[in-house]
């Protein structure tokens, strides 16, 4: 017991150490990656007659030109050696510096960026941009390229045109050391427990982050980088996993995820102020620290009833609501009658102190034409 006492304050000791690490790093100000005008800046080769600026490639060309006529990147971000603070640290900026992410900011300190790597605890201010402050779209490209889409929350990259050694647990070995650079890799059941996949003899991986944040800046990172071989790397997005188990699962991650969320934003004295109001409602009893106290129920048979309930004085029963009155068939309303019969039970009571207005003649019964006057001729 003693040593796993030591264990625990030797870890809690080693965590402190990293987080003052972390934050010293942080004060230091970001250097200059490269400078101005040292990146050599080559115009893409024309393969077609017209250029797409959607798909940033010339349109006639074949499928696969617009990887092969690809070039390797000439700059990588060093996280390590390149990570600092800028002006946007200063003014509250949220969004990171693409060309840092590319290692090619000749900017530095004076950046307006961020140059770090973004952190998934602090949200960006608008969902509908990524961590560079670009626009998604609603729908992804059909090269799953681009920016992405903010209709779904994508945490999985494509990573093409790999070159294997050895068997596929080497490929994955190489592809996590290299990825785990921009991002926290989430951990699953494999045999390696991270979610780094390798299609072997098909030159493809697929690496799963923990934040989506993480992958946007990893896909600009990585993209026409080389692993340890001299290959040109293919990054996009990963299409949808059609297995339903990982469906469930997401569903279920992104539904206690947006629980966290609103739980954080709301005011913990409206939460116990609901809490008490629903609990006298019910009758419940309340702890100290808001819960319900339950134990087990004996006379209801249930495996857990309320320990005890609320006092409450049953409402007397009220009395039934009164017939309403059958509604007379003729030509007159229920509300006439009942207008005609208060006037007849007022002149029931005082009779006499009406004056008897002059009798109209009488009219035959019939269709009552004769009280019109239109017979007559003066």
């Amino acid at each position: 017991m003693a040593s796993n006492g030591n264990e625990t304050e030797t870890q809690t000791v080693t965590v402190v150490a990293l987080k003052t690490q972390k934050k010293a790093k942080k004060m230091k100000p970001a250097r200059k990656q490269v400078k101005p005008g040292e990146v050599e800046k080559k115009e893409t080769p024309q393969t077609g007659k017209e250029y797409n600026i959607w798909y940033n490639k010339w349109a006639g060309g074949d499928r696969e030109d617009s990887y092969s006529n690809k070039v390797k990147s000439q700059t990588r971000c060093n996280i390590k050696k390149d990570s600092g603070l800028t002006r946007a640290n200063m003014t509250g900026m949220k969004y990171c510096c693409l060309f840092f992410a590319r290692g090619c900011c000749p900017y530095g300190w004076e950046c307006e960026y961020l140059h770090c790597l973004p952190d998934p605890e602090d949200a960006l201010p608008d969902s509908s941009k990524d961590c560079f402050a670009r626009d998604k779209f609603a729908d992804y490209r059909d090269d799953m390229g681009g920016v992405g889409s903010f209709n779904r929350m994508n945490r999985t990259l494509y990573v093409g045109r790999i070159k294997e050694t050895g068997n596929g647990l080497e490929t994955e070995e190489i592809v996590r050391r290299h990825f785990k650079e921009f991002g926290q890799i989430e951990h699953d059941d494999s045999e390696t427990g991270w979610a780094v996949k390798v299609l072997q003899y098909r030159s493809v991986a697929f690496v799963t982050y923990v934040s989506e944040l993480h992958a946007q800046f990893a896909k600009e990172a990585m993209a026409c980088q080389s692993l340890d071989n001299d290959e040109i790397l293919n990054v996009r997005w990963a299409t949808e996993d059609p297995n339903p188990t990982s469906k469930v699962l997401e569903k279920r991650r992104l539904e206690t995820m947006g629980q966290e969320v609103i739980r954080s934003k709301m005011d913990p004295r409206i939460v116990d102020a609901m809490r008490t109001i629903r609990a006298l409602e019910d009758g419940d009893v309340l702890d100290e620290e808001g819960n319900v106290v339950q134990d087990d129920g004996e006379d209801s048979g249930e495996p857990e009833s309320k320990r005890r309930r609320l006092d409450v004085e049953a409402p007397s029963p009220s009395p039934p609501p009164p017939e309403a009155p059958s509604k007379p068939v003729g030509l007159l309303s229920a509300d006439a009658m009942e207008g005609l019969k208060y006037f007849a039970e007022i002149r029931q009571q005082n009779g006499a102190s009406f004056v008897q207005p002059r009798s109209a003649p009488t009219a035959p019964i019939g269709l009552n034409l004769a009280g019109y006057g239109s017979d007559d001729e003066d």
